[in-house]
């Protein structure tokens, strides 16, 4: 076995720069498709999707993303992570284009969930081509750089959108997407070593079997409760016992696999398990206030496209700003006293959305989500460094998806259960006001506001408009409620995985036995591996 090669710094950067542009496109597709779904919801200029469809255009691309990265992982350590890279790109741009031109909403969430193979491929590749090419501080500072990408994608993203909604069609949001792809195509063929791990693992097909059908049955519980307003339905709870039993059942096989692709037995320690909880209970929060937001934007307050996306943009310089500036603060006061205050206030801060309405002024809503921005990258950004740092070398791929796919699950519930909130507080809501609707019409002014609108503007009646509009702030207060909420929780379990451990006799503090180092986090000490063992073929 042999150790790879230390890259000269130069090349270093450039490789960084490279995961950078791949991690970019990741980010940059989600926020270009926050600001379009009120355009897919319009039935002249879009699809006429409704909400289900919009969950699920946003959600199965995100239920992929999750189920398969931890498979991704695996085919890197066994195959190369630079070729999975290469080919999860190829993929996605692909995907891409056929989201572009798809004709209807089934279309669009085929080629999203065809878009979510791609980006489980290129997430664990490339969070495992930086913890090969970067050893010691060097390592932490790339993690910190890196995530700034996440807010350059979250900056670009809405802006992108608003001017491609303003000059083409919707399908221009995804073909931006390929010559991204090209890009870091070339950049991976010429920079980026083949690095993999000796020990060849199997895939694991009853982990993909079991994780996909769990999840997809309880997201379909989930999003069916917001389509009929009843959780005793059996079309309701059914898919939802259903997914907690197969979700089950994955934890269990896997536990007990010889080589599994997604190592629960990782989540039992304290630090690990407990931090990943906490930020997918995190994202959980952040994936429903984001669709909260799409449509308060453009639909409720009537905003066009660009002024949305230049309104969201405040988001993205707080998380831009709060990266680097908790990975600083960390490295001064450690982890605990960083990450769970500024966790905290994420949690007030989406709590703060159930001020916002109708006549609420720009600078105030930008307030609230520079805020937002600022505090999540703050938490978000240092406790992946710890998390990542933590993991064996030789298990980057499969490791590092464990963390990955526990933020998507959260995420994609996230956008199951705010999206379900919103529909059966709107339809609560917005009955009273069906009266002056005539009854062929009502059905539809139930779906969403979006189609109440379109059904305002053909009969010509404002006043149903407005009360659409109110009925939709009430049930955005709502949900904003339950997610604040949650985000509170995840500050508590966040609390419980950083409580400071108990010093240990006969042990260094700054070194652990076979060549480890050690990194205070949060009272505890995280130790990173040196390098040593994997195989490296130079790139071509």
């Amino acid at each position: 076995m042999t150790t790879p090669p230390t890259l000269p710094k130069s090349r270093q950067r450039l490789i960084l720069a490279v995961l950078m542009v791949c991690s970019l496109l990741i980010w940059l597709d989600n926020t270009v498709l926050g600001v379009t779904l009120e355009t897919l919801a319009d039935p002249v200029r879009g699809l006429g999707a409704g909400p289900a469809e919009l969950q699920w255009a946003t959600g199965a691309y995100t239920l992929v993303f999750a189920t398969l990265m931890f498979t991704a992982g695996a085919l890197g350590d066994s195959f190369g992570h630079r070729t999975v890279l290469a080919a999860g790109l190829v993929v996605f741009a692909g995907a891409s284009a056929w989201a572009a031109y798809a004709g209807d909403a089934g279309q669009l969430i085929a080629a999203r969930a065809a878009m979510g193979v791609g980006a489980a491929l290129i997430m664990p590749a490339n969070f495992a081509i930086l913890l090969w090419t970067f050893t010691g501080p060097g390592r932490a500072t790339a993690i910190a750089v890196s995530s700034m990408s996440t807010g350059a994608g979250m900056a670009a993203g809405p802006v992108l959108a608003g001017i491609l909604l303003s000059h083409f069609r919707w399908g221009s949001v995804f073909l931006v997407n390929v010559p991204i792809v090209m890009v870091a195509l070339a950049g991976i063929i010429l920079l980026v070593p083949d690095f993999r791990s000796p020990t060849v693992r199997p895939v694991d097909p009853a982990g993909i079997l079991l994780s996909i059908s769990g999840l997809a049955a309880l997201t379909y519980g989930l999003i069916r409760a917001g389509q009929v307003d009843e959780w005793s339905r059996p079309d309701v709870w059914g898919p939802i016992a259903a997914g907690l039993v197969l979700l089950t059942a994955f934890v269990l096989v896997e536990s007990k696999a010889k080589a599994p692709g997604f190592d629960p037995r990782l989540l039992a320690q304290r630090m690990f398990g407990g931090g990943n909880a906490a930020m997918a209970l995190l994202l959980f929060a952040v994936a429903a206030v984001t669709f909260f937001n799409a449509f308060y934007l453009q639909g409720a307050l009537g905003y066009s496209p660009m002024k949305a996306g230049l309104a969201t943009v405040p988001t993205a310089v707080g998380a831009v700003v709060g990266a680097p500036l908790g990975a600083r603060l960390v490295r001064r006061w450690s982890l605990r006293p960083i990450a769970v205050p500024s966790l905290a206030v994420a949690a007030f801060s989406m709590g703060a959305v159930g001020f916002l309405g109708l006549d609420t002024p720009l600078a105030g809503i930008e307030i609230v989500v520079l805020v937002q921005g600022l505090s999540v990258g703050m938490v978000l950004a240092p406790v992946t460094g710890a998390l990542i740092s933590s993991l064996p070398l030789d298990r980057s791929g499969a490791g590092s998806a464990v963390t990955h796919t526990a933020r998507q699950t959260g995420s994609v519930i996230g956008i199951a259960v705010g999206g379900t909130i919103l529909s059966i507080a709107y339809r609560g809501a917005v009955e009273p006001s069906l009266a002056e609707v005539p009854a062929g019409l009502r059905d539809q002014v139930r779906v969403s506001a979006e189609q109440a609108r379109h059904v305002a503007a053909v009969l010509d009646r404002p006043a149903v408009a407005r009360a659409a509009d109110e009925a939709f702030i009430h049930a955005m207060h709502v949900g904003a409620v339950w997610v604040m909420l949650v985000a509170l929780f995840a500050t508590a379990v966040l609390v419980f995985a950083l409580r400071p451990a108990g010093p240990r006799r006969g042990r260094s503090p700054r070194r652990t036995p076979g060549g480890r180092h050690g990194t205070s986090v949060g009272g505890l000490r995280v130790t990173a591996p040196e390098p040593g063992g994997p195989t490296v073929t130079p790139a071509r």
